[in-house]
């Protein structure tokens, strides 16, 4: 399969899914950052309805774009850069998800941890 280009050359990518537990709990996370970062792309492993509220949900019924970003797990946040990816973290790890999203606020009243 040919290499795709990224869905954000400098910016964020969330990979989710409405079945996934953790995904539900940082629902409301998701919708801050896509507030407050303009490069916020999602993609949605089986609802493209989800997140609500969030424009421009990528579909991805079909996987191709989870399995182009070597995706194993919901969720994950991918920082690219110039259209590489520079970094990601797999589940809700706060101190990772603010750090990449330059949100200090992020998840207040959350865990600090819960995997995928």
């Amino acid at each position: 399969m040919a290499s795709a280009p990224p869905l954000v050359t400098d910016g964020l990518v969330a990979f989710v899914k409405r079945a996934c537990p953790t995904c539900a709990l940082i629902e409301k996370q998701m919708q801050a950052v896509a507030r407050r970062v303009a490069a916020f792309r999602v993609v949605s492993q089986d609802d493209p309805r989800f997140p609500a509220a969030i424009e421009g949900v990528v579909d991805d019924g079909e996987l191709d774009h989870s399995w182009r970003n070597h995706i194993e797990s919901t969720p994950t946040l991918i920082r690219y850069q110039a259209g590489r990816e520079v970094e990601r973290v797999v589940g809700w790890d706060r101190d990772a998800w603010r750090r990449l999203t330059g949100m200090c606020e992020l998840g207040e009243g959350l865990p600090p941890f819960q995997p995928g």
